[in-house]
């Protein structure tokens, strides 16, 4: 008794033996995943805050009266009082100063404009609402570290595309000054270079200033594509329509919400860049002049910039917006699949009860031998409603969502205006009629 009671003692294996290295193994999984989310996360916040160090460097940081008053000092002093007593100190008699002077005046007020609409709509939404609300990459909280990795590629190739732009340009106005400065000549070499520079200078911080906001802009757009890709996903995942519908009203709330942010930017931008480039297009045509690199280069490099921020705007606008408008088309596809087939389940699914039955005696005798259609229908009558009825359930939801999405496209807008291919095309349109008008009045007063 006693042996028997030893050997099954001896028998038994440890019993906090298997659960002890189970608890270990979901102990590491869970300190693996808690240590991947804090790496995301603290790259993501390496990248906001080299971002906002940027944007603080380039005076957008106006959080405090402080801060406010030395960025439109700063912006006042090198974007509109250097250029200009830059140009007073390029006085020069022999070589069509004025013409030159003058076409630099309208370039550097127009760049200037443009500056002071960018500095103005992005340090007030930053002061208000900061960067992180700004970008919406906090909404998610829980999902942030599935983001992460991909905010901070987009925050990355937005910085780049930057830089891109500005290098071709940095280095067309560089060239345009040297050539600039070696036709004017001057008693001394140090005042060429002091106006070389503070030009320099003063375009590449005007330039940077309204070419990062359109940057800003591309940015948060195409966070936003990130979520409705992450939407079309979804769909694969979930089955649940509310989740879809609850979903797609943050997505489309956050829309609103940009472009009622930007909406003044974007209006006061076009503007801007139309009434600068129909001047310039008026001072070329009227004047008689030979116009060369020398006193029309800045039109050239200052159009360039100004026209990429238009391009990078209405790009990044017009993805977002057929992104959200193509959301009804994946949810038709994804609706129209799911009812087929389920239809084709179901029709396999009976075709094979079928073909089983005479193996059940009860159910051949019941079908075969029932003296009134109607038992055979009351026989199947159960099982047909139920399922009739939680396809049809399942069928109308889905079509609900699908018409959802089609009554409520989303997108980018402006005053309800939505940014897509048919505002461009009209845009185009408007345009080329201006430029038309503008060539024909100029045209006509040069020939007569």
């Amino acid at each position: 008794m006693g042996d028997s009671q030893v050997r099954s003692d001896e028998e038994q294996p440890p019993p906090a033996q298997i659960p002890l290295l189970s608890s270990n193994t979901q102990n590491d999984a869970f300190q693996h995943q808690r240590q991947q989310e804090i790496r995301k996360s603290n790259s993501l916040d390496d990248a906001l805050e080299n971002l906002e160090w940027f944007l603080t460097f380039l005076g957008f940081n106006q959080s405090s009266l402080l801060s406010f008053s030395l960025s439109w000092a700063v912006f006042t002093v090198v974007g509109v009082l250097v250029p200009v007593l830059a140009l007073e100190l390029s006085e020069c008699g022999s070589c069509e100063m004025y013409q030159i002077k003058d076409f630099e005046v309208d370039v550097m007020a127009s760049q200037a404009c443009l500056a002071a609409v960018s500095l103005f709509c992005i340090s007030f939404n930053l002061r208000k609402y900061g960067l992180r609300r700004f970008l919406f990459v906090d909404r998610y909280g829980g999902q942030m570290a599935r983001f992460s990795d991909l905010y901070v590629k987009q925050i990355s190739a937005s910085m780049r595309l930057m830089v891109w732009w500005l290098i071709p340009c940095f280095s067309l106005k560089l060239t345009r000054e040297v050539i600039r400065s070696l036709y004017v000549h001057r008693d001394s070499w140090w005042i060429s270079v002091s106006i070389l520079v503070a030009l320099i200078l003063s375009w590449t911080f005007v330039s940077t200033i309204s070419l990062s906001t359109s940057i800003l802009f591309h940015l948060l757009c195409n966070l936003q594509v990130i979520h409705f890709d992450d939407y079309a996903k979804l769909l694969e995942r979930v089955s649940d329509v509310m989740i879809f519908i609850e979903e797609h009203i943050r997505l489309r709330y956050h829309l609103s919400k940009i472009s009622h942010r930007f909406r003044i930017f974007l209006l006061l931008q076009f503007l801007v860049v139309t009434v600068s480039q129909f001047v310039t297009l008026s001072k070329t045509m009227v004047y008689g002049g030979t116009i060369n690199f020398i006193n029309g280069g800045d039109f050239a490099i200052s159009s360039s910039v100004q026209v990429v921020g238009i391009i990078l705007c209405l790009h990044a606008a017009t993805r977002i917006s057929h992104r959200a408008q193509g959301i009804a088309s994946f949810a038709s596809r994804w609706h129209a699949m799911a009812t087929c087939t389920s239809t084709d389940a179901s029709l396999r699914g009976s075709n094979s009860a079928g073909s089983m039955e005479p193996l059940n005696q009860s159910n051949l005798l019941h079908m075969t031998f029932s003296e009134s259609d109607l038992d055979s229908v009351d026989y199947f009558a159960m099982p047909t409603t139920t399922w009739m009825a939680s396809y049809m359930s399942s069928y109308h939801r889905r079509q609900a969502l699908v018409m959802y999405l089609q009554a409520n496209p989303g997108g980018i807008t402006v005053f309800g205006w939505t940014v897509d291919r048919g505002l461009i095309n009209s845009i185009f349109c408007i345009e080329l009629s201006l430029v038309t008008f503008v060539l024909g009045r100029t045209v006509v007063f040069n020939s007569t």
